[in-house]
């Protein structure tokens, strides 16, 4: 991806080195989102430091040339996000309200919620911020085996569509669904909320593409990521089996499909994943 020299975001805070300590998971949509994003890339509920006691701590923090070099990434990215977004909403007759993005290290207070960095990248509904550690930059690649800066990328676009999603009111849906389906069922409706979010991820692409800025290979990456996150992959990696009843975000084929479709159509319509009949 050409990001070197371009305009960087002003909606990033940095609270590397603060910690992030005391604060309980709510029971609202933003308690709610930010559990369901835990499982995204493959963390566990226990990541979830809600309802440890304590008071925040400061934590000394001496940024490296890498971590410079990656927050400028994810500023750019997340600027043109911020342009497209405006422009496709404009477009549909509304106006687009930026979300913040906050770098963290190590753990992190959200309006959902605290948590540990290896829930990996996450979107708070409560205060329509989105949360990155940039350890996860290296994870992605060794762990989830998805290199090149288009991965990362990807990411930060799948989150941004959860802020999307919840200007649409999509956000507050799924929460109301919760508690008039059985748990089957909601994950069924949670899988479509996700690749929605994956969809509005392709059309942030599409986009990225009209403006001249993707190199040739990134939109491999980012297949290449949206299938390392799927939860047939990860339910085999971790633990040897798939149990598709569990399944909350879709299955690999699933998310490069609906991704590439937002890439392709590069609209917010056609990616209406809740009315789709096949997915």
């Amino acid at each position: 991806m050409k990001w070197r020299g371009r305009r960087g975001s002003a909606n990033v805070e940095d609270r590397r080195g603060m910690g992030g300590k005391g604060l309980a998971v709510g029971g609202g949509v933003g308690g709610l989102i930010i559990v369901l994003i835990i499982t995204l890339l493959g963390g566990n509920h226990g990541d979830l430091l809600g309802g440890i006691t304590g008071t925040e701590e400061n934590v000394p923090y001496e940024e490296t040339e890498k971590e410079k070099e990656d927050a400028q990434f994810v500023s750019v990215v997340l600027a043109d996000t911020e342009d497209v977004w405006t422009d496709v909403f404009r477009e549909e007759g509304m106006t687009y309200k930026e979300p913040k993005l906050v770098l963290y290290s190590g753990s992190v207070q959200s309006a959902c919620g605290a948590a540990g960095s290896s829930v990996g990248p996450f979107y708070c509904p409560g205060d329509q911020k989105l949360y990155i550690d940039l350890s996860f930059y290296q994870e992605l690649q060794s762990k989830y085996e998805a290199p090149g800066d288009f991965a990362m990328a990807y990411v930060i676009a799948h989150e941004v569509g959860h802020h999307v999603q919840t200007l649409l009111g999509k956000s507050q849906e799924l929460q109301d669904m919760r508690s008039k389906l059985s748990k089957e069922a909601f994950n069924r409706y949670q899988v479509r909320f996700e690749l929605q979010a994956d969809y509005y991820a392709g059309v942030w692409a599409n986009h990225a593409q009209d403006m001249n800025v993707l190199e040739e290979g990134d939109l491999e990456e980012a297949l290449t990521a949206a299938s390392a996150v799927g939860d047939d992959t990860l339910q085999k990696k971790h633990q040897g089996y798939v149990v598709q009843e569990s399944f909350t975000h879709g299955t690999s084929e699933q998310r490069k499909r609906w991704f590439h479709k937002g890439f392709k159509n590069g609209t917010i319509e056609g990616g209406d994943t809740f009315k789709a009949k096949e997915l």
